[in-house]
């Protein structure tokens, strides 16, 4: 009986490379949207009664178009792209090790059933969560300088490696690189949600489907983000405000925990602040997630190609080998007489 030999499946690394190569592209292009949720997200709405200023930039933007508008006129294009070199290589060593541990743990744990099958949701969660943990533990300083790159104001712009030394030099020294650790890790529910419900979403709507269609990946990726954005997005209002400067209010005093900066933003704009810059979180998930996960189905099918070429090289370059010993073998055996 004929048949298409099935292709073998990707190493992890083969799977960390693809899901890191569609990160980057992914947020590359929706970059300027990552900007407006960070500022929105710092911003704290001032009262008559308070005496300084409640955010790190003099500007109040009002809504996400409002944001473009005033960042562009007061920094040029620039400004929306403000920290995007540290961003990208965040999203890099982020993504990267996110997809080879989720690739890792999801083969032990389907090498450890007597008959494989697909997960179940509840696993699949907790898979993605023991990925995203040990993921964030060494990517987190990265995120750190990119939210205070993206929110320094105009005149005090820095780059990459100046940003680092700022924070080193701050209160919490080299500690402070790891600010919001432990929100980070809370929220590594949200990739986990993000890939969970992905999963979960393609068994049903897509059973037996090994190769998606871009359109279909974009859709599951986008939903997915959606659902996870929602659900964890006041713990991501907290984390940008521990990782970014202390508010002037504070006079250089930072927040200790996340639970420190979701009681200040209550106290002073009430509970529905703690949703505020959903709407381009959610905007430049939906995107970033989509085109990640088409990206990410596209760049696995060319590596299993390259893969499949590199190893019929291999082989071929063996068995030619192979042939040469076999034909010096017989050169020097000694001619027995009959």
């Amino acid at each position: 009986m004929s048949g298409t030999t099935p292709q073998p499946p990707l190493p992890p690394w083969g799977n960390a490379l693809a899901g890191a190569t569609g990160a980057v592209l992914a947020n590359a292009i929706v970059y300027p949207l990552d900007i407006v949720k960070t500022r929105l997200q710092v911003q704290v709405k001032r009262k008559h009664t308070d005496r300084e200023p409640l955010t790190t930039n003099d500007a109040h933007y009002t809504s996400s178009l409002d944001a473009i508008k005033k960042i562009f006129e007061d920094e040029g294009i620039a400004g929306l792209y403000s920290g995007i070199n540290g961003s990208l290589i965040g999203v890099t060593s982020t993504n990267f090790a996110y997809f080879y541990w989720y690739s890792v743990v999801r083969s032990l744990y389907l090498s450890s059933q007597a008959l494989p099958r697909p997960p179940g949701t509840a696993m699949e969660l907790s898979l993605g969560a023991v990925a995203g943990a040990v993921a964030q533990i060494f990517t987190i300083p990265v995120s750190v300088i990119t939210t205070r790159q993206q929110t320094q104001p105009k005149g005090d712009k820095k780059g990459l490696l100046d940003t680092g030394r700022e924070v080193l030099h701050s209160e919490d020294g080299w500690t402070g690189l790891w600010r919001g650790l432990k929100a980070s890790l809370v929220l590594v529910i949200n990739p986990a949600i993000t890939y969970g419900a992905y999963q979960r979403l393609r068994e049903l709507l897509f059973p037996g489907k090994a190769n998606l269609r871009p359109w279909e990946s974009f859709f599951l990726g986008a939903i997915s983000k959606a659902l996870a954005t929602i659900a964890t997005q006041p713990l991501i209002v907290a984390k940008v405000g521990l990782q970014s400067r202390p508010p002037p209010a504070r006079q250089g005093k930072p927040f200790k925990s996340f639970i420190e900066v979701m009681s200040y933003i209550v106290e002073h704009e009430g509970p529905l602040a703690l949703f505020k810059g959903l709407a381009p979180q959610v905007t430049k998930g939906i995107l970033v997630q989509g085109l990640l996960m088409m990206t990410k189905e596209r760049m696995e099918i060319l590596f299993i190609i390259l893969f499949a070429y590199l190893r019929r090289i291999r082989d071929s370059k063996l068995q030619q080998m192979a042939n040469a010993a076999a034909v010096r073998a017989k050169e020097v055996m000694p001619i027995v007489a009959k």
